[in-house]
């Protein structure tokens, strides 16, 4: 029995919305000579010794933490170089295609109408959250494997519970080589890359770097194809590094940095209202502002894998730094919005991690592990304000607020689990996880999990679970100015009330099957309900985009999805349709960010949270053609779909915003003389201009519109 695998871009690309659920039994293949046995190798050993042992230890290392029952969307390097923009697009929008999945303004996205809860693992190990808003830390370059789990997750998973997104990282073990490209077009894109991997012996090697810069850094403000001041400037590189020490133990590296520039876009034709001046001054063009954001994060990790049946350990340590700087349009601002915040925040998070599995006889599996992580957070502000009279008038010139602040936040977090299969086509995972967070408040739980998975032949598999999550806050993102401090000036919110956020505290539910129809028709659906204490969401309140946490006293989110794929001869299709709803009631945290309006209709109504999209769907097919003048071209395309994000209606949240469509396109050719590959790929090929958002809604900043029309050209050559 295989965990749940829902495999997207069926060999299209080459496999989406293929899913099963079950749960791994036994070990993994082993695939050398016993070590007591065998005869030691020479040094450098053979490269195929090489190879074998780097298989095995790469299912190994797979092995410690399948899904067992949670619902899994897998995609893979082929599948990225396939969809319209290939490697070369943000890895949000690679996301994207992944069902249940919602676009959302400033690069977001959301996993089953959850804000933010998402997880990121690179080879097994977890990255601490960094401070990013727009920018991407990791590009689509350095993945071989990926997948998005959710549901019912297993004891091992916590912390972010909406999604883990797992990478496996490519790490030239099976050849020497290399690419460079150079990929432009629309909004002034121009984005050279490259990427070089290969073996030495008993080390495997792989990095990546790449530059991108276009004018549609993050979204169009009032929908045009290139707004005013939105370039971008961003630079990514990567690098992994493993040494084989012998067949049972092999040590790994892997390292990123990234960093990211970014102007803020600037609306056209609108004025200050009149009610602040600076120097006598009351008017300011809005397409003069200057507003830029600087995002930058570096991250390391270094594991050690020991594999020797019965007994398979990982143990990891990791560091990750991240800051961000946001630059304001000084006097702008100040006659906008009666303030302006220049702000410098830093993170810097180390910890350590352990997982382990052992086969404790042909009915069970255990697994168990620990986490502990060190985070500390500062944050320094110089907000220029207005001295007020008691009535709100401006009562002088602006005067400057300065404040530093800093935090630590110490995390602890065990689990054990027991995968016990019951009868050869059934399977309990089941088991539990104790997380210990101290930051701004001091929580705990003891959660428990458990997966069933029925697969009474290779055509079905069903699967049922029940997971209780612990959520903290997002602890980079916890507001830390004093609002008292704000007194008597302009920027005195009209609630004072600043109760610290709280852990989110979950029972989550989840059902589901897939169906192998035949050999080239896979279908499934899974449903889900979640039930919520002090709901986490988040919000952009001031000019700053640094995202606020912010609580629902109680929570409910519902949804189903269903996925289907087919793949036969040179066509793969798939497609992906989610259906969800997301309510709250009571913020009973970080209400300053509020209007006291807002907060007396919501304690007494649940609403619909801003970033519910009721019907989320999309698609693709790829057609290869292999004989004629043009074999070794492939044609192809994706479909987005939205039905709305929510803004402001009668209530709070009370309205959505229209319907959407976007549909991509790309046709690419490999020149097989030169080791050439040319692609052209067409974004939106309608021109549909929808919003995003529109500026309404609770935590909604500023409007954002989906991307325009865009017309771009790749060119890739392999070395090596």
């Amino acid at each position: 029995m295989r965990p749940l695998i829902v495999t997207m871009l069926p060999l299209l690309l080459p496999a989406v919305a293929h899913a099963q659920t079950g749960a791994a039994t036994g070990a993994p293949a082993q695939t050398s000579a016993d070590p007591a046995t065998a005869p030691a190798p020479a040094d450098p050993a053979p490269a195929k010794d090489i190879v074998v042992t780097g298989q095995r230890l790469d299912a190994a290392r797979a092995h410690i933490q399948p899904s067992l029952g949670a619902t899994s969307y897998e995609m893979t390097s082929a599948t990225i170089q396939a969809l319209p923009g290939g490697e070369n697009q943000q890895f949000n929008q690679v996301l994207l295609q992944l069902p249940g999945v919602v676009q959302d303004g400033f690069g977001q996205f959301h996993v089953r109408d959850d804000h933010n809860g998402l997880q990121y693992r690179i080879n097994g190990t977890v990255l601490p959250e960094g401070l990013a808003v727009f920018g991407q830390t990791l590009s689509p370059r350095l993945v071989d494997r990926l997948e998005l789990l959710t549901g019912a997750l297993p004891a091992q998973y916590g912390l972010r519970s909406a999604g883990i997104i797992d990478i496996t990282t490519k790490s030239g073990l099976f050849h020497n080589g290399g690419t460079v490209s150079l990929y432009g077009g629309s909004h002034d894109t121009i984005e050279p890359s490259f990427t070089y991997g290969g073996s030495t012996g008993r080390t495997n090697y792989f990095v990546s770097g790449d530059y991108r810069h276009d004018a549609l850094g993050i979204e169009s403000v009032d929908g045009r194809s290139n707004p005013v001041h939105d370039d971008t400037d961003q630079y990514q590189g990567f690098a992994y590094v493993d040494h084989i020490l012998n067949d049972n133990n092999r040590v790994s590296f892997v390292g990123g940095y990234s960093n990211q520039w970014f102007q803020i876009p600037d609306p056209v034709g609108a004025q200050p209202d009149g009610s602040w001046s600076v120097g006598g001054r009351t008017a300011y063009p809005s397409e003069a502002l200057n507003e830029r954001q600087l995002e930058r994060t570096g991250f390391g990790q270094l594991s050690l894998l020991h594999d020797a049946e019965p007994l398979t350990i990982q143990a990891s340590v990791f560091a990750r730094y991240s800051s961000l700087r946001y630059r304001p349009d000084l006097l702008g601002e100040l006659l906008f919005n009666g303030q302006a915040q220049a702000a410098l925040k830093q993170d810097f998070t180390i910890g350590a991690q352990g997982d382990a599995v052992y086969h404790l006889g042909s009915a069970h599996t255990l697994r168990g592990g620990l986490l502990v992580s060190r985070d500390r957070s500062t944050s320094a502000t110089q907000t220029s304000v207005f001295p007020v009279d008691d009535s709100g008038a401006q009562a002088g010139e602006p005067i400057v607020l300065a404040d530093r602040a800093a935090k630590t936040a110490v995390t602890l977090s065990l689990y054990l689990q027991d995968e016990w299969k019951l009868a050869p086509t059934l399977t309990l995972n089941y088991g539990a996880r104790y997380d210990h967070y101290a930051g701004y408040r001091t929580e705990q739980q003891l959660s428990p999990r458990a997966n069933l998975v029925w697969q009474p032949d290779s055509r079905f598999t069903g699967h049922i679970g029940y997971a209780r999550y612990f959520v903290p806050p997002p602890f980079e993102n916890v507001a830390v100015t004093s609002v008292a401090a704000l007194a008597g000036t302009s920027a005195y919110p009209e609630v004072t009330t600043d109760t610290t956020p709280f852990a989110e505290r979950q029972h989550y539910f989840d059902a589901g099957f897939q169906i192998r129809a035949d050999a080239h028709l896979t279908w499934g659906i899974d449903a889900y309900y979640r039930i919520s204490k002090n709901l986490i969401d988040e919000g952009q309140f001031g000019a700053p985009i640094i995202l606020t946490p912010f609580n629902y006293a109680q929570g409910r989110i519902g949804g189903i999805e269903a996925n289907a794929s087919y793949a036969r001869g040179p066509w793969s299709l798939y497609a992906n349709f989610a259906a969800a709803k997301a309510k709250g009631r009571d913020i009973v945290s970080s209400q300053f960010s509020f209007s006291a309006d807002d907060l007396a209709y919501i304690a007494g109504h649940y609403i619909y949270l801003d970033h519910d999209q009721s019907y989320t769907g999309s698609g693709g097919l790829s057609y290869a053609l292999r004989t004629g003048a043009l074999a070794g071209s492939k044609i192809g395309g994706s479909l987005l779909y939205g039905s709305g994000l929510r803004t402001d209606g009668a209530v709070p949240n009370g309205a959505k915003l229209s319907p959407y469509a976007q549909v991509n396109l790309t046709a690419s050719h490999h020149f097989a003389a030169p080791d050439v590959d040319v692609r052209f790929d067409v974004i939106n090929v309608a021109d549909h201009k929808y919003e995003i958002r529109d500026g309404g809604g609770v935590g909604v900043g500023a409007p954002q519109y989906g991307p325009r029309r865009g017309f771009f050209v790749g060119v890739s050559k392999a070395f090596g």
